[in-house]
């Protein structure tokens, strides 16, 4: 009998209300979400790693200028883009990490390389940036990342901030992440975040996508976790580790693990928070606490495969993977 093959992507729960894009826009979000998959899936289909294709469907994130990481990231506060990224093996806990680069185009690739060598787990700023250009990795200027989009929600953010109003910022303009999780058939999980951050940051701040346990986990067996929402308090209550550990301990189900997270734990703070899961069985949960969040999946088990995106709060079935 076939093994489940199965992965999701969130584009982050940073998503723009339905009246501030175009239907234009929409669509391009949503022909992105379904390159993503796509990439990652094509690998799984060919008896591909689940490291392999959560790293390929991030890449393709992290290219698009319609999600905060890479190419459209968020601001700092002194307009800068400072990246972070990171990625897990749920068959071996390696992990990478990659914070406040400032050149890498695809800071997902440097934190799988960083997983690769086996030795360090997380480097920071000048010195990630150089870690990837030894490895042959795109460097580029820090303005490649800059979008019309992000120029205007610093601006927006910075006049809210001087009026005293900035508790009344969207989510849109606040942050966004993207990330993905894998199961491949040899029943390997694998789970990678990247982001700009949130948008008007400190200079130097690093949120929970660049570290394992709070923004990032898998663990074979158990789940594959990839969190996007307000990185302070993912990194105080380790979000995507505490999924693991309500499953593993405390014998929740994937979904269960992920509401209380979500609606409970986070909610309970005013939180925006929201998470794409994939357990053992290839079973795939995005719950979310915000007006939106972009996500989809395609997996097989019983059933035929299709790509199911979303880029509100509405599923979009956009056919067969066509592979």
């Amino acid at each position: 009998m076939q093994r489940p093959l199965a992965i999701g992507i969130h584009g982050g729960c940073g998503t723009l209300n339905p009246a501030g894009m175009s239907e234009e826009e929409w669509a391009a979000a949503r022909a992105d979400l379904a390159r993503a998959l796509k990439a990652g899936w094509r690998l799984l289909v060919d008896g591909g790693s689940s490291l392999d294709a959560v790293t390929a469907a991030v890449v393709v994130l992290e290219d698009s200028p319609h999600f905060n990481a890479g190419h459209g990231a968020a601001l700092n506060e002194d307009g800068t883009h400072e990246l972070d990224a990171s990625i897990m093996d749920g068959a071996t806990g390696a992990a990478g990490g990659i914070c406040a680069a400032r050149a890498i185009r695809n800071p997902v690739l440097a934190a799988r390389a960083l997983l690769d060598e086996g030795e360090t787990v997380l480097l920071a700023g000048a010195g990630a940036d150089a870690f990837a250009r030894a490895r042959g990795l795109v460097t580029v200027s820090n303005d490649y990342f800059t979008t019309g989009r992000r120029l205007a929600a610093l601006a927006s953010l910075k006049a809210r901030s001087a009026r005293g109003t900035l508790a009344a910022a969207s989510e849109a303009e606040k942050h966004g992440t993207v990330g993905a999780v894998a199961l491949d058939g040899h029943g390997n999980l694998a789970a990678a975040t990247s982001t700009g951050g949130f948008n008007n940051k400190p200079a130097g701040r690093i949120g929970d996508s660049p570290i394992p346990g709070a923004g990032t986990w898998a663990a074979n067996g158990v789940c594959a976790v990839s969190g996007t929402g307000q990185g302070e308090f993912f990194l105080r209550h380790a979000v995507a580790h505490d999924v693991a550990a309500r499953i593993a301990y405390g014998g929740q189900t994937l979904e269960s693990a992920c509401e209380a997270i979500v609606f409970q734990t986070l909610a309970s703070r005013q939180i925006g928070a929201g998470l794409i899961a994939c357990d053992a069985s290839g079973r795939i949960v995005a719950p979310f606490n915000t007006v939106g969040m972009y996500r989809g999946w395609i997996r097989h088990a019983e059933g035929p495969a299709a790509v199911i995106v979303a880029t509100h709060d509405r599923l979009h079935d956009m056919g067969s993977p066509g592979l």
